[in-house]
Formats: C-alpha cells, sequence, structure tokens
C-alpha cells in the first residue's frame, strides 16, 4: 500500500494538487554566454596537397593549415579536406585512421571531413563507394566543382550544394 497519497476506495488514483495562486513570473531567460554569438572557428587541414584547403578557408573563414596540424594557438577543431578523386579518398581515409588510432595530436578535434569535387559531373561508382566508406565514420560535407575557384575567383556566394557547410561554419555570405 502507497503512504505518500491518500486513495479512496472506488476513486481512481490521481496524481498531488497542485494550487498556484496569483500570478506566476516566467522564469528569466538565462545570458547568452559571449560565445554564443560567435561562430565555432576551424583549422582547415588538407589531407593532401591541392586538396582545396585555402580556397575554402578563403571562402568560408577559419585557419588554413595547409597539410599541417593546428598550432597550439589555431582552432583545435579540424574539418579534413581531400578532394574526390581516388588519391584524396584514400588520403581521406588514411587520415582518418590516424585520428582513430588516436595519432594525432592531443587536444584537436576532427568535426568533418569536406570533399571537394575534383571536376564536374557525377562521381563514378569506385570513387561514390569510397566517399560511403568515408561517411560511415565521420560527418561528410560535399563541395560541388565551382569553375570561378578553378580561375581564382573565391568571390561569389559559397554554391548553394554546400548550403549545410556553410551552416557548420557559420559564413553563408
Amino acid at each position: 500500500m502507497r503512504t505518500d497519497m491518500h486513495v479512496q476506495q472506488g476513486q481512481p488514483e490521481r496524481g498531488p494538487e497542485i494550487w498556484i495562486r496569483g500570478p506566476v513570473a516566467l522564469p528569466e531567460d538565462p545570458q547568452p554566454s559571449p560565445a554564443a554569438g560567435t561562430p565555432r572557428r576551424f583549422s582547415w587541414v588538407g589531407t593532401h596537397g591541392g586538396a582545396g584547403v585555402s580556397t575554402l578557408a578563403t571562402v568560408y573563414g577559419g585557419h588554413d593549415c595547409g597539410r599541417d596540424w593546428p598550432g597550439p594557438a589555431d582552432p583545435q577543431s579540424v574539418l579534413l579536406v581531400a578532394r574526390t578523386h581516388a588519391t584524396g579518398l584514400a588520403a581521406a581515409l588514411n587520415t582518418l585512421e590516424v585520428f582513430r588510432r588516436g595519432e594525432a595530436p592531443h587536444g584537436l578535434d576532427l568535426d568533418a571531413v569536406v570533399l571537394v569535387a575534383d571536376a564536374p559531373g557525377r562521381l563514378p561508382r569506385p570513387l561514390a563507394e569510397r566517399v560511403k566508406v568515408i561517411e560511415s565514420v565521420v560527418d561528410v560535407y560535399r563541395v560541388p566543382w565551382v569553375p570561378a575557384w578553378r580561375l581564382g575567383d573565391p568571390s561569389g556566394k559559397p554554391p548553394r550544394e554546400a548550403a549545410a557547410l556553410a551552416r557548420l561554419t557559420g559564413r553563408s555570405r
């Protein structure tokens, strides 16, 4: 028999009654933290030469590490960058293995892999299958072929196919 509530025989059991008298003040909204208004900062790390790190850092902001790991003063949130050709995808998988084995520098936070199209159009099936392997272990953001970037002009808006990456980096110019 329960002792915390009085139950009358033949009456259904109900929860405790709560009576509120007078107006109830709404709880105060917590003050936003100073960091809440600033987008997260990232370090772009290329898994191979020519991955597109400098262009992505220019378009989306963040620190361009080239092919090096971020230094102590750089953002510790890492976005790995690779092209979608066979060599680029293999390099991305190799770098993911470095993180899996715990061999990346201490304190780095792998946020995602950014795959930059190596050519216009759809990926051939063998490459698409490698992308699926990468997607099975980490978030992947895809950036399509952008002809203006090839010509050295990153001044336009980011491609709409990469809107998720723009949201992640806070750079939807």
